[in-house]
C-alpha cells in the first residue's frame, strides 16, 4: 500500500508543534429571498451609529419582520440580538392598553414611522439610531453602604444598559404623552422620536438623561 495522502481528507492530523486543527468560521450564507424594506417602504441601508460603544448592542440587520416570537427571552444578554424596532415595540407593551398586544405595538411603531417618514424626509430608521445616542445616560447613581451610611456614588453605565435605558425612556415618554390627551399615540412616538434625535431637552427621554447625569457629576 502507497504511504501517499488520500485527496479527500487534506488536513493534517494534529501533532505537538501545530497543534489541534481548527475549523475556520464559514460566513453566513446569503437569504434565498431578497428581504424587503422595513414595512415595505423604509431601507435597511446607509444606518449610520455614531457612538462606537452602542454599535455592538444596536441590531439594525434587515429582517423579514420585527418579531422573534419569544425565540431569544429568558435567554442572558441575547436582547442585543433583537431588532432595535422590536425592541421599542416591547417597550410599548409594558402596561397599558398594550399589555400582550404584540401586533398593536408593531403597528403603532409603522404608523410612527411613517408620519416621520412624511414630514421629515428622513430614514425613520435613522432617526431612531440618533434618538437612542442622544437619550443613552453616560453615568448613573448607584448607593454603597458604610457600615449604616448609604452614601450615593456615580458609575459609568455600560453600553447594553444605556441601549435599554434608551429605549424603555422613548416609549415612556410617548405613553405619557399620550394620556389625557387628544394625540394618538403613535403621533406622540414620532414626536418623541424626532425630539430625542435631534437632542432636544423638551424629549422625556433626553430630559431623563440629562437629570440622571447632573445627579452623578454632583456624586462623584
Amino acid at each position: 500500500m502507497s504511504d501517499e495522502k488520500s485527496p479527500g481528507h487534506p488536513a493534517e492530523a494534529p501533532t505537538e508543534e501545530t497543534g489541534p486543527v481548527v475549523a475556520r468560521p464559514q460566513p453566513a450564507p446569503a437569504p434565498p429571498f431578497p428581504i424587503p424594506p422595513l414595512f415595505g417602504k423604509f431601507s435597511f441601508e446607509g444606518i449610520e451609529v455614531h457612538d462606537p460603544g452602542l454599535l455592538p448592542y444596536l441590531y439594525l440587520h434587515p429582517v423579514y419582520a420585527p418579531h422573534t416570537e419569544g425565540r431569544l427571552s429568558g435567554r442572558p444578554f441575547l436582547k442585543t440580538h433583537m431588532h432595535l424596532v422590536e425592541r421599542l415595540a416591547n417597550q410599548l407593551m409594558k402596561g397599558g392598553k398594550f399589555t400582550g398586544k404584540k401586533q398593536k405595538a408593531l403597528a403603532t411603531v409603522r404608523k410612527a414611522f411613517e408620519e416621520l417618514g412624511a414630514k421629515d424626509q428622513k430614514n425613520p430608521l435613522q432617526m431612531l439610531v440618533d434618538a437612542v445616542e442622544n437619550a443613552a445616560p453616560r453615568e448613573e447613581v448607584t448607593r454603597l453602604q458604610f457600615g449604616g451610611i448609604s452614601v450615593p456614588r456615580a458609575v459609568d453605565a455600560s453600553p447594553a444598559r444605556r441601549v435599554n435605558v434608551a429605549i424603555r425612556n422613548l416609549a415612556l415618554g410617548a405613553i405619557q404623552a399620550s394620556r389625557k390627551s387628544t394625540k394618538a399615540i403613535e403621533t406622540c412616538l414620532a414626536e418623541e422620536i424626532r425630539l430625542a434625535s435631534k437632542g432636544d431637552l423638551t424629549s422625556f427621554a433626553v430630559g431623563r438623561k440629562e437629570e440622571v447625569e447632573r445627579v452623578a457629576q454632583s456624586a462623584r
